[in-house]
């Protein structure tokens, strides 16, 4: 375990030197059918993905009266009342018990975001690996603490928060558990490119050297979320759909299925690119170099016993390829063991 890495799942570690975990957001996008929902999770399977989330809520924890009471007229609405919206998309302890086994038969991570306590609890007792605190609690201290005391995995979203919050929490969260992955999130949908601010992953990565950090996105296309991890996301989360057009106000900037495979095709493509820290010649590279790399090559002929000095050296395209350019001062006051021909290239054999 590195200073910023932890064990998200069994076997499955999250942080500096593993693999991007690419999160599918199913959420609400099932549209209240248990079918539909099985179908997004085979699809975010045969993309690629690792995990699957749903979002799980007890609405009279959640919701006050008088919002489950609103009256909601929407193009999204499933029903005439907030509440009856709301319980139409809600899936039964039971059904999140199916999805899971179903989850697992297919053998993709399966979670979901805790909306509430009582939602908590639950999903403590379905034995999820960790637990993904969404942007609408990430000021919500006494939920956070009591989802650290569980000390199962956390990942925090922190949409519509400023820095001081997300300090608080996470210094309330780390106090009793140390594996909290922190999400730069904008809580709009779509997000306008100028306000998702990708460098506060940086910030993330400053002010909490013992988190993996990443990215949760809701703007259109893939190109942001990309940069996410090309910067080094730990984590990626997407929202991810079956049929853009669908009710519901998440699909328009969820990923269709050939989206979610180009985007997880794409951040495998960008771990392998970004590589190591160390500079060196690559092997791919030595066609070229063989081709075309410069070599140091006499500027005259010169007999065997002469002692080399600068007027006798040049840099040319040469074959073979001889001493490196970068080192020609050595070569000076060299002695010459064999006769070198004007142009011909230098060779270890042409050196006492």
């Amino acid at each position: 375990m590195t200073a910023r890495s932890f064990e998200l799942v069994n076997n499955t570690w999250i942080g500096d030197g593993h693999p991007c975990f690419i999160i599918a957001e199913i959420g609400q996008n099932h549209q209240g059918d248990i079918e539909i929902a099985k179908k997004l999770i085979k699809m975010a399977k045969d993309c690629g993905a690792d995990c699957v989330k749903f979002q799980k809520s007890d609405l009279h924890s959640k919701f006050t009266k008088s919002v489950l009471a609103r009256h909601y007229e929407s193009p999204h609405a499933w029903a005439s009342t907030y509440g009856e919206h709301k319980t139409f998309l809600e899936f039964s302890e039971d059904q999140y018990k199916e999805l899971m086994t179903f989850a697992s038969l297919i053998n993709i991570h399966f979670t979901a975001s805790a909306m509430d306590e009582v939602s908590l609890d639950f999903l403590v007792s379905l034995g999820v690996p960790f637990i993904k605190m969404g942007s609408g609690d990430a000021n919500n201290l006494i939920l956070l603490e009591k989802a650290a005391k569980t000390k199962l995995p956390i990942i925090y979203s922190t949409g519509m928060q400023d820095m001081q919050t997300v300090k608080t929490a996470m210094e309330r969260m780390n106090a009793c558990n140390p594996r909290v992955c922190i999400l730069q999130c904008t809580s709009s949908y779509p997000t306008p490119e100028d306000q998702v601010h990708l460098r506060v992953m940086q910030s993330y990565r400053d002010h909490f050297p013992g988190s993996p950090i990443g990215y949760s996105g809701h703007e259109l296309g893939l190109s942001i979320t990309l940069a996410a991890a090309a910067l080094g996301a730990h984590v990626i989360e997407r929202h991810v759909t079956l049929d853009k057009s669908w009710k519901g106000n998440d699909h328009a900037c969820s990923l269709d299925p050939l989206e979610l495979k180009s985007l997880v095709e794409g951040i495998r493509t960008i771990e392998k690119a970004l590589g190591s820290v160390v500079k060196s010649k690559q092997p791919s590279e030595e066609p070229c170099h063989q081709k075309l790399g410069k070599s140091v090559v006499c500027t005259q002929k010169l007999e065997a016993g002469v002692q080399l000095c600068s007027e006798h050296l040049t840099v040319k395209v040469g074959q073979p390829v001889g001493w490196p350019p970068q080192h020609l001062d050595l070569l000076v006051g060299k002695t010459l063991s064999r006769n070198v021909d004007q142009d011909e290239t230098i060779t270890l054999d042409c050196i006492i």
